[in-house]
């Protein structure tokens, strides 16, 4: 059974690298155009792959005519798809083996893994609707969340396994069975870093700001109002340009529109481009707040320096997709240093969670 949780451990571990490399993923898809690279799903343009061959090309462009086959970008979007299933896969065996180990470790996170299960069916029917509603902002941008969503839980679930304590068999005299390992007893893992519930207020509020402040990111990729604004301080050398924010955030829209490339006018995506500024500022001045209470205390002072770089890296790349008008390697890593933010604030809630007396703080 001990092989089985070190394989329960590794794989928790790979799980959270696969979320992040599937977010990364879906950033370089949707960024340079490819998130119609396949008009249908599962399939692409009926195929498990991609049509690669003339006559497979000619037979996907007659029946798609309103899609015509791009080959450099549905490559692109079967390649996001198979990580996206692959992951699927993992989160399935990760709640196998915490159902197989449940008896043999105590507080492993089977109802969790089993959540998990449930996002990424989710997760699936976002992604083939992003696709059949051709790009709908309010469906993209809600995967992309589910996504940052599915990188978090499986954060906590990695920390929820490492932090599980196994049962010793029992052979003395009258009594069979297992038993919870005990404080003393070999093998007892306690936490030497500890907790600080104290903090904990300060780091939900910043992960409250954060999740606000990535969707609003979504909301400007989905409605390409990226480059509404090229220029820092102002916006198109205004203070305030002209602004429709009822427009820009008017979420039903009409079905069966296609949004590649977007469909606002300018002053819609004026007005949802300067709002992303202006939560970037107020997420950047709370979250820096965070860091540095979690700098200050020992216990989470690693904690803080993790994400105080980590925003700092961030409202960088920010600056430098304006600056640089959007160069596609530094939006990917936008879309990549925000995920990796937010694992740094859910480590620092891990850090300030309440740990009862009768459990120790665990690794």
């Amino acid at each position: 059974m001990h092989r089985q949780y070190n394989i329960l451990r590794w794989l928790s571990l790979i799980a959270v690298g696969f979320a992040l490399v599937v977010i990364m993923l879906g950033a370089w898809v949707r960024l340079s155009d490819a998130g119609l690279g396949c008009p249908d799903w599962p399939a692409c343009y009926g195929h498990i792959t991609w049509p690669t061959q003339a006559h497979e090309i000619e037979r996907a462009t007659a029946n798609y005519p309103e899609r015509p086959v791009e080959v450099h970008k549905a490559w692109k979007e079967v390649i996001h798809r198979y990580f996206a299933g692959t992951l699927g896969l993992i989160v399935v065996a990760l709640a196998w083996l915490n159902w197989k180990l449940r008896k043999h470790y105590r507080d492993l996170p089977l109802r969790l893994s089993l959540v998990l299960i449930v996002v990424i069916c989710i997760q699936a029917a976002f992604g083939m609707w992003t696709v059949t509603l051709q790009l709908l902002p309010w469906v993209v941008t809600t995967h992309l969340m589910g996504g940052m969503t599915t990188a978090a839980l499986l954060f906590w679930h990695a920390r929820r396994v490492r932090a599980a304590q196994p049962r010793l068999s029992v052979h003395e005299p009258g009594e069979s069975g297992l038993r919870d390992l005990q404080p003393g007893d070999a093998h007892y893992r306690v936490s030497h870093h500890g907790t600080a519930p104290q903090l904990r207020p300060w780091v939900l509020a910043g992960l409250v700001v954060l999740l606000m402040q990535i969707a609003l990111g979504g909301w400007v990729s989905s409605n390409y109002a990226a480059l509404a604004c090229t220029d820092l301080p102002t916006c198109q050398q205004q203070w305030w340009p002209d602004t429709n924010f009822a427009e820009g955030f008017r979420i039903a829209r009409a079905i069966g529109i296609d949004y590649e490339g977007g469909v606002l006018d300018q002053a819609a995506r004026n007005a949802i481009h300067i709002s992303h500024r202006i939560g970037a500022v107020l997420a950047f001045v709370i979250i820096a707040g965070m860091a540095i209470v979690l700098l200050r205390n020992p216990i989470t002072r690693f904690a803080g320096l993790l994400v105080g770089l980590l925003l700092l890296v961030q409202i960088t790349l920010g600056i430098n997709n304006i600056v640089l008008l959007l160069p596609l390697w530094n939006a990917v890593a936008h879309n990549g240093v925000a995920a990796l933010l937010l694992l740094a604030v859910i480590n620092a809630l891990w850090r300030t969670r309440k740990v009862t007396n009768s459990k120790p703080a665990q690794v």
